[in-house]
C-alpha cells in the first residue's frame, strides 16, 4: 500500500472513503464539478488520515488501556444509540458474543479521547468583553441569511408531448405580466397550483429546489422571471420582496460565540500537536507502479 505512517500501512479503502466524503462536502456547496479538484481533495484526505493515525499511535503509547468496566459502559451507550442490542448487532454485521473487535475499537477510541483532552487542556471561559470583541471582528460570520419572497405560476410536465405548448403558453403569460397585467390575476387564471400556494412566503437558500432558488435569488423586486423548468414542471415567478442579510444581535449569540472560541482553541492545540508528531514521524507515500506499461 502506498501510504505508510511509522510503518503502519493505510488501507486504500479508508483513504478512498475519506476522499469521497470530502468531495461530497464540496459538491453540496456547489464548489466543484466532476474531477478538476480531485488531487486537492486527495491531499486533504491524506492529511486527515495521517493526523488520525498519528494520534491513535501516540494514544497507544502514552495512555493506559481503559478498564473493562469503562469499555462496557461505552459499549452499552453505543447499543442504546442504535436503539436496541439487536439493531446494534444487525448494523455492524456481527452476532452477540462476537464483540472482541468492537471492544478493541472502543478501547482505542477512549485512549484517543483521553489523549486529546490532555493535549487541548482546559477550554477557555471568555468574558463578555472578549465575546463582544470576537463578534465585532467576525461580524460577517454572524449575519442572518438573505431571504426573498415570490409568487409563481406552475404548469405540470406530466405529459411530455405538451412541453412545447406549455413553454409557449408561459411565455405568453410572461409577456402579459411584463406589460402590466396583475400577476395574481394571472395566477388564478393559469396556474395548476391552488391560489393559496402561489405566494411562497419568505424563504432562504436551501429551502426550495436549486433551480427555483438560482432564478429567484438573482432577480430584482417586481421582476418577472424567464420561463424555467424543475423536475416537477415549468414555472414563472415574480419576486415580490427581499430581506438582505443583517447582523444577528450579539445578545442572541453569546453561547454560540463561546462554543466557537472553544472550538478554535481545541483545533489550534490539536493541530500544533499533530504538526510535531508529523515532524517526528516516518511517513512514506510512494505512488504505485503500473506494471502493464
Amino acid at each position: 500500500m502506498p501510504l505508510k505512517i511509522n510503518g503502519e500501512p493505510v488501507d486504500d479503502a479508508l483513504l478512498d472513503a475519506e476522499f469521497s466524503q470530502i468531495k461530497a462536502h464540496f459538491e453540496r456547496q456547489a464548489n466543484v464539478s466532476c474531477c478538476e479538484r480531485d488531487d486537492e481533495f486527495m491531499g486533504y484526505a491524506k492529511d486527515n488520515i495521517i493526523a488520525r493515525v498519528l494520534i491513535s499511535q501516540k494514544a497507544l503509547e502514552v495512555i493506559d488501556e481503559p478498564g473493562s468496566d469503562v469499555v462496557d459502559a461505552r459499549l452499552d451507550t453505543l447499543k442504546k444509540e442504535y436503539g436496541s442490542d439487536e439493531e446494534f448487532y444487525f448494523k455492524l454485521g456481527i452476532s452477540e458474543g462476537q464483540e472482541d473487535e468492537i471492544r478493541g475499537d472502543i478501547a482505542g477510541s477512549i485512549r484517543v479521547d483521553s489523549l486529546i483532552s490532555r493535549i487541548v487542556g482546559e477550554l477557555p471561559s471568555p468574558g463578555k468583553k472578549q465575546l463582544q470583541s470576537h463578534y465585532e471582528e467576525n461580524l460577517k460570520d454572524f449575519m442572518s441569511p438573505e431571504e426573498v419572497r415570490a409568487l409563481h405560476i406552475f404548469k405540470s410536465l406530466s405529459k411530455a408531448e405538451n412541453r412545447e405548448n406549455i413553454f409557449a403558453e408561459l411565455r405568453g403569460i410572461r409577456s402579459a405580466a411584463r406589460n402590466g397585467e396583475d400577476f395574481m390575476a394571472l395566477v388564478r387564471k393559469h396556474s395548476e397550483k391552488p391560489e393559496e400556494e402561489a405566494d411562497l412566503g419568505w424563504y432562504k437558500r436551501g429551502e426550495l429546489m436549486d433551480e427555483f432558488e438560482l432564478i429567484t435569488f438573482s432577480m430584482e423586486i417586481n421582476e418577472i422571471s424567464p420561463v424555467f423548468a424543475t423536475q416537477w414542471g415549468m414555472h414563472l415567478a415574480k419576486l415580490t420582496d427581499r430581506r438582505p442579510p443583517k447582523p444577528i444581535p450579539f445578545e442572541k449569540l453569546q453561547d454560540e460565540i463561546t462554543a466557537r472560541i472553544n472550538a478554535e482553541h481545541h483545533d489550534a492545540k490539536l493541530n500544533e500537536y499533530v504538526a510535531k508528531l508529523k515532524d517526528e514521524a516516518e511517513i512514506t507515500d510512494v505512488p504505485e507502479v503500473d506494471d502493464s506499461e
